[in-house]
């Protein structure tokens, strides 16, 4: 399969050829261009780009013919809308075309759709996207002219949600900004939530020589705060943010981050093993989209934006899906009906009296019970409060304030084994702390009492302090020379 991610003027390619052991030989070429190669969304030349998707097969020497291609979301017509809950399973396909022609100005009769639907915090919201028949077209003529089939057409933005949907919580609504740097100073993002994306238009901006990147995104965390919109993490990636120091970073924009880097070992590590590189280690914070692709493509295949049966002008009918002719459904009927029909066959033929059938004698239960004394009621134990957080939940800073060295790798550890999971590390703004001290935020309260039950072997008396509210950790410890 071929992954190949166009941009305005930029192409991405990812060659995946699976071999014997189920793994996939892998091969790819990134190269920016001079001319645009899109124009919003939209094939520019069709020549010219086909020139340009044959310098990138030769390159990478890929042999694959069947193209997985992801395109930027201003390629699609997308709308979000939350799902009543009340509402049929049969009757979501209507709900969503009466909504998608409410929002959206183009006729669905000659487009290419697909949909999903995420459930969080109790919430079911749909995501919508179609992309015009002409606009496919297109890039299908493309792609014929250099010899390539294209079978499935995805926006980056779900390729993108798809690199950390797996860090969302169900029980929980999170917003997040997805940012990639990349290696000539330019920053592109999309705003998203725990159901997908929020904000179809991109977000794009240059860093100059005299900015900092943390300066650049705390001012756009700023301004997303004021229209009403608070981040609860920053996704970074692209190739410019491979040096990036979660916890120093974390602390200097004000917004609990996670870099690519480390979410995808830890979430996605089978699906990087998968990927076997022929010569040097693969790039994965330059192939976000394509690797985001691929994830997609294994876990999502009921997505399938060109096989949805959509009526389109005269004479085109269905999409490029034929409609099988025994499904399950079926089969499970004709399967049901054949043993039903020999049971009964079987049944018919025994030779049976039913006054020869003797019923099981059963006695009336005695009514004793019903005069038993009332029992004096007691009174009912007062229940243990709930913890306010889960500990893999929380958001935990261990700062070394006791001059050893090592020491907030030490309580890490101890954490991790307790069961905590999103930890930084560092040190803390002096190192004469006598004695460790836990700061909590007020609403997580309860958490000081279990971390210091968790630490108590290695720290007898912590102080116990309240966090600022605008901290962008729950917990923060500062370890003292009082840890043993």
């Amino acid at each position: 399969m071929l992954y190949i991610y166009l941009d305005k003027n930029q192409i991405c390619l990812l060659s995946l050829k699976k071999t014997l052991l189920g793994q996939f030989e892998t091969n790819y070429f990134v190269r920016k261009h001079e001319i645009d190669l899109l124009n919003r969304g939209r094939v520019n030349s069709v020549d010219l780009l086909a020139s340009a998707i044959k310098e990138a097969l030769t390159h990478s020497q890929a042999q694959e013919k069947d193209v997985f291609l992801i395109l930027p979301q201003e390629s699609f017509h997308f709308f979000k809308a939350d799902i009543p809950q009340d509402i049929a399973q049969s009757a979501v396909f209507s709900f969503m075309m009466d909504k998608a022609r409410a929002s959206l100005s183009v006729d669905l009769d000659n487009c290419f759709f697909d949909f999903f639907v995420k459930e969080t915090d109790k919430q079911k919201q749909l995501s919508f996207f179609a992309a015009e028949f002409e606009v496919v077209k297109a890039y299908a003529e493309v792609f014929q002219l250099v010899g390539l089939k294209l079978v499935m057409v995805l926006p980056e933005t779900l390729a993108l949600f798809k690199l950390f949907e797996k860090t969302l919580r169900r029980e929980k609504r999170e917003t997040i900004f997805y940012v990639s740097y990349q290696k000539d100073n330019k920053l592109t993002g999309y705003l998203f939530d725990s159901g997908g994306l929020q904000v179809a238009e991109r977000w794009e901006r240059a860093v100059s020589k005299e900015e900092k990147l943390e300066e650049v995104l705390k001012s756009k965390k700023e301004e997303f705060e004021g229209q009403g919109v608070k981040l609860n993490r920053i996704i970074l990636s692209g190739d410019q943010s491979e040096n990036v120091r979660q916890d120093t970073f974390t602390k200097e924009v004000g917004v609990w981050t996670n870099p690519l880097k480390r979410i995808i070992p830890d979430f996605y590590e089978e699906y990087l093993k998968m990927l076997v590189a022929t010569d040097k280690p693969f790039p994965l914070l330059s192939f976000d989209m394509c690797f985001g692709a691929f994830v997609f493509s294994q876990e999502n295949k009921e997505f399938q934006m060109l096989r949805k049966p959509v009526r389109g002008k005269k004479g085109e009918g269905f999409s490029l899906a034929k409609i099988p002719v025994f499904k399950r459904e079926v089969l499970i009927f004709l399967v049901s009906a054949i043993v039903s029909f020999l049971a009964f066959l079987g049944v018919s033929r025994l030779n049976i009296n039913v006054r020869d059938i003797k019923l099981p004698q059963f006695q009336v239960p005695s009514l004793d019970f019903l005069q038993k004394p009332t029992p004096t009621p007691t009174k009912a134990p007062t229940p243990t409060p709930k913890p306010q957080f889960k500990k893999e939940e929380l958001k935990v800073n261990v700062l070394n304030g006791s001059g050893t060295a090592g020491k907030a790798s030490e309580v890490k550890d101890l954490l991790t084994e307790a069961g905590y999971q999103e930890i930084l590390t560092g040190n803390a703004d002096n190192f004469d702390y006598e004695t460790t001290v836990i700061r909590v935020k007020k609403e997580k309260s309860t958490a000081a009492d279990v971390i210091k039950k968790d630490l108590s072997e290695s720290v007898t008396n912590p102080k116990v302090e309240t966090l600022d509210a605008d901290e962008a950790s729950d917990v923060v410890i500062i370890i003292g020379a009082d840890l043993k």
